[in-house]
């Protein structure tokens, strides 16, 4: 695939040089926006905040805090957050860390989980002075909050909600490429990687979306590289959009974290991360090994989508995954949905978004 790009890309230069390089050529405005500036290009008002979380890690976080034009009941009338992970490109600051040091990067989803998303839920509370929040996830998203909810009941009594989108708990039958870092020993991917950021948004990366995705004549291209890791259905992407979604997307994680996934993968459960040796293990869990997470201690009511091609979230994971949900008040399969479908879908309004909105008026 990046070979493809490549080829786009002399392409491109190529086209520079005789004369057609703006033929078909149409740049999003949000492409070269950030978080804030979308927001409100779609006129809606926003707030941004910066919140620290117990181990020092800044968080940025988002609030849409009503629907365009005026505090009325507009649009579907809710206070919406939006918050990020630790090492992403909106939250990568700390207060007493560097980014260039291993040390800032030592994370993975056992802090995420402990640390950023209870700091996030605890900021919006104490904001809003709600008793309760609906949380809504996806992928990634969904796996901190069953670890947090799992093991932190009174985190758990603050969300009236649980929307799981994408669900993911174990993969053990995932297909995606990422699968193939499992074959590779903690070493050789540290020797590949490094032991710091994996997988950061570059420069090149932005040329690539705006200059390249951009162009009708690479939309094919560009969206069978967006859907390599999450399954293929381009009948439900606007490609139009090619660049605003490539700009932002990948927004990096620790190399740690990509160990904690390969983890889970070569061991069929989700479990704390294996710091590789008992005397580490001994000092972080007081245990030998690393836990396991028992997700049937989570007594949040929890709403699931899934997607029938999705290859990260496999199906098989996800069935295996309902019987362990106690409170499971919603479940919906999307036969022909993939990993990315449920924020890119162009049906995803009508095949998750209106239910999720009629749950939350139920409730």
């Amino acid at each position: 695939m990046w070979q493809l790009l490549a080829a786009a890309c002399w392409m491109l230069l190529l086209g520079s040089v005789y004369g057609y390089d703006k033929k078909g050529s149409t740049t999003n405005p949000e492409a070269n926006m950030n978080i804030s500036q979308i927001i409100s290009y779609w006129g809606y008002p926003y707030e941004e905040y910066d919140i620290a979380t117990k181990d020092g890690y800044i968080l940025g976080i988002y609030r849409i805090p009503h629907g365009r034009g005026c505090p009325r009941r507009t649009d579907s009338g809710y206070d919406v957050w939006l918050g990020n992970s630790r090492g992403n490109t909106w939250s990568r600051k700390h207060l007493k860390l560097s980014p260039q040091s291993p040390e800032y990067w030592a994370f993975s989803l056992d802090e995420m989980a402990k640390y950023d998303l209870s700091a996030t839920i605890n900021f919006i509370i104490e904001k809003t002075g709600q008793k309760q929040l609906y949380y809504v996830g996806h992928s990634q998203g969904t796996t901190i909050a069953f670890i947090a909810f799992s093991t932190n009941p009174e985190l758990a009594k603050r969300i009236k909600i649980f929307f799981a989108l994408a669900p993911v708990v174990t993969v053990k039958y995932t297909q995606s490429p990422m699968k193939k870092l499992t074959t590779l020993s903690r070493q050789v991917v540290k020797v590949l990687f490094g032991d710091k950021m994996f997988y950061p948004h570059t420069l090149f990366d932005k040329f690539i979306a705006t200059k390249v995705c951009s162009r009708k004549l690479f939309h094919r291209i560009c969206s069978n590289f967006l859907f390599t890791l999450s399954g293929f259905d381009p009948q439900n992407l606007n490609m139009s959009r090619l660049d605003v979604y490539l700009s932002h997307n990948p927004a990096g994680t620790s190399v740690q974290n990509m160990l904690h996934w390969a983890q889970a993968v070569n061991s069929g459960q989700l479990q704390a991360f294996d710091w590789g040796n008992s005397d580490q293990n001994m000092m972080h869990f007081h245990q030998l090994t690393p836990p396991l997470y028992n997700i049937t201690k989570m007594e949040v009511p929890t709403a699931i989508w899934n997607g029938g091609r999705d290859i990260v979230a496999d199906p098989k994971d996800v069935e295996n995954l309902l019987p362990q949900i106690s409170n499971l008040i919603y479940y919906k399969l999307i036969p022909h949905y993939n990993h990315v479908d449920f924020y890119l879908g162009q049906d995803a309004p009508q095949e998750i978004y209106q239910d999720l909105i009629r749950l939350m008026d139920e409730y």
